[in-house]
């Protein structure tokens, strides 16, 4: 065999080894992946991973994508690109941990095609493209039982929770009951049940019973709202519970609410400092003193780790609600606060995606200092005010006659770090009641006992000796599995006073902030089980490009004080064009008319200038920031070619060296 057909046969084998070693190499690494990107956003969270380790039946996902229409799509559509690649290697992580459970589908729907007729049909959003396309992106999931859950459209605000959604969907698909949703209050929060003479005396003076608040309302939409009594002795058949004013709660009831909590029921406690919609309508010809409108709850909080001074308010002058007073002048009121992105939490899926939430009078939550349960619980901020809020209180209680802004405003001293008004609080609660409580005891005497010693009490006259019979309840003293309450300290929050939460339209209650969506996302946020509460966001997708924002802000500020010279001057030369034009009257002579003219006209010149030299130093400023992009590029473009070219030279003047000391071993030899 020649030279030259040794080499090509030895170049086939090469390339086979190569081949067979690839095929290899997959097969064996299949399972072996590595996440190193620097959030672990390829890494499924512990709480998925127990969710999928729960899976008793086997789940279909299908995968929705327009792939083939968006490659030529317009660069709104193509952004979804990375977006898709993202979630398929997430899903693709669902069907690995799930042991053969899950199975995945990607599809790419054509146009009149099935496929696009059963994205249709299956309720995914859809937007039109040229040439006839559809686009779709959504997910559905399809149990053995006949159970469909969709995620009709993965938006990209929602690209940081797309691991919470999808967890979310397969938790709530295997489990088939409808979420029971209690609440418990001191305030009629589900409407007035007036009857009998009551309601007659009502209507015969015109009024009707209150409705039930539009938050209660909404809930019923999609949750089985139940009505818990104030005392209550036991809580159950409830997922959720809503606790909306605890004031004056029996002992019985805080011991209920208390192991509800201990076995794992989720709760959300509302509790406020001044409560404005604890305003009790008086019935026809009933009077009465005011009542304390201030909730105590601090028996429980304190176990879980927190507590609620009853005197203080949270108050910020930077989110202050602005609004007009009685002189007609508007005025910033330091009771009511619109908390904007900057204080909600953007690391918890409750509030992330909300852009203003309204507190009417808002109690400040201070973590407790002492005590177990601070070492035990996790306490997380989701509401709080900025870094300059701080706490305040009335002088008296005179200012609740009628309340003054700018007297309360007064009243408020600007601080140096947040005042928190909601927290989440986790972890493995202990009893505030650990050993137990006295109760009445409700003996099962029969009627003709009782009367009998009704008879023996009225003979002997002494109504003194007339024994109240107690028995002690007790219960967990310490939870065996992970809680989750939520606290916030402010009832009004989800009241119907305007404009806190709802405003009156034509068309009915209408949303005004964010509130609403605060309390369905903490309910739909912990209405799952603890695992789902577990999944952390997704990380940050869009990572800051730190060095080129600081050297456009070093652009910015050096144009900064050019421009804020030249805008000083124009409204110089404004102000002295203003008050030659308002000398100029009428039946002036013709020459200080035309004097005053020629004045107006140069000043007129003079702004221009002006104008035109601050657009150069602005233009100058933008093609600095061009500059920099342009500079940028042409380094990604040419860093491979360069590192290609100096690696090459490396290898070069080493085999040159070499060579030559080859040759020199070889003369001398």
């Amino acid at each position: 065999m020649g030279r030259t057909a040794r080499t090509i046969a030895a170049v086939i084998l090469i390339g086979i080894i190569t081949f067979c070693a690839i095929i290899i190499c997959q097969n064996l690494a299949k399972g072996l992946r590595i996440d190193i990107t620097d959030q672990k956003l390829y890494t499924l969270s512990k709480g998925t991973r127990t969710i999928l380790g729960k899976l008793n039946q086997p789940l279909k996902l299908r995968l929705y994508y327009t792939k083939t229409a968006a490659r030529k799509a317009p660069d709104q559509i193509r952004y979804y690109n990375n977006y898709f690649y993202f979630v398929q290697a997430l899903l693709e992580e669902y069907a690995r941990a799930a042991k053969g459970m899950i199975k995945l589908e990607v599809i790419d729907p054509r146009p009149y095609s099935d496929e696009e007729e059963e994205a249709l049909r299956y309720g995914l959003r859809r937007f039109s493209m040229p040439d006839e396309e559809i686009f779709f992106f959504g997910l559905v999931l399809q149990t053995e039982f006949g159970v469909t859950k969709t995620i009709a459209f993965f938006a990209p605000d929602r690209q940081s929770f797309v691991e919470y959604d999808i967890s979310q969907l397969i938790d709530t698909a295997i489990i088939r009951e409808k979420k029971r949703v209690g609440i418990v209050s001191s305030l009629p929060v589900m409407g007035e049940d007036v009857t009998g003479y009551m309601a007659w005396l009502m209507q015969q003076q015109g009024q009707r019973p209150a409705p039930p608040w539009t938050i209660v309302r909404q809930l019923q939409q999609q949750y089985e709202v139940k009505k818990i009594e104030t005392d209550a002795n036991d809580i159950k058949d409830v997922d959720t519970l809503l606790v909306i004013h605890p004031k004056e709660l029996a002992e019985k009831t805080l011991f209920a609410i208390d192991q509800f909590v201990l076995k794992g029921g989720r709760a959300i406690i509302f509790v406020d400092p001044r409560c404005i919609a604890d305003n009790p309508r008086r019935m026809p010809g009933q009077t009465g003193p005011s009542t304390d409108p201030t909730s105590d709850f601090n028996t429980l909080l304190r176990t879980w780790g927190v507590e609620m001074p009853g005197d203080r308010f949270a108050g910020d002058r930077s989110v202050a609600w602005e609004g007009p007073g009685e002189d007609g002048r508007s005025h910033k009121f330091i009771g009511f606060l619109a908390l904007t992105d900057k204080c909600l939490s953007n690391d918890n899926i409750i509030t992330a995606n909300l852009e203003e939430v309204r507190v009417l009078f808002a109690g400040a939550l201070q973590k407790v200092t002492s005590g177990e349960s601070e070492k035990e619980n996790q306490v997380v901020p989701l509401l709080q005010t900025t870094d300059r809020g701080n706490t305040w209180r009335v002088a008296g209680p005179w200012d609740w006659i009628r309340i003054n802004w700018e007297t309360m405003m007064s009243y408020f001293t600007e601080g140096t770090e947040p005042v928190v008004i909601s927290y989440l609080i986790t972890g493995r609660f202990k009893s505030a009641f650990p050993e137990g409580i006295e109760v009445p005891d409700e003996s099962d005497k029969s009627d003709e006992d009782e009367a009998e010693k009704e008879e023996d009490d009225s003979q002997s006259g002494d109504e003194t000796k007339k024994k109240t019979l107690t028995k002690k309840l007790t219960g967990l003293k310490e939870a065996s599995t992970d809680c989750a309450v939520i606290v916030l300290a402010d009832v009004d929050f989800i009241s119907d006073i305007e404009p806190v939460a709802y405003q009156r339209t034509v068309f009915g209650k209408a949303t005004v902030s964010n509130n609403s969506d605060f309390l369905l996302n903490a309910i739909e946020y912990l209405a799952g089980s603890i695992d789902l509460i577990g999944i952390r966001s997704r990380g940050d997708f869009q990572r800051p490009f730190v060095v080129v924002r600081e050297i456009k802000a070093r652009a910015e500020e050096e144009t900064a004080q050019e421009i804020a010279r030249r805008n000083a001057e124009i409204e110089a030369l404004q102000r002295e064009l203003d008050a030659i034009v308002s000398k100029a009257k009428e039946g002036e002579e013709s020459v200080i008319a035309a004097s005053i003219e020629k004045k107006r006209r140069e000043a007129v010149l003079k702004i221009r200038k002006a104008e035109r030299e601050l657009k150069e130093i602005r233009k100058k400023r933008f093609e600095k920031i061009d500059q920099l992009g342009s500079m940028l590029q042409n380094l990604n473009t040419c860093a491979a070619p360069a590192g290609t070219l100096i690696i090459v030279i490396f290898l070069s003047i080493r085999r040159s060296v070499l060579r030559r000391r080859y040759v020199s071993h070889a003369s001398d030899a």
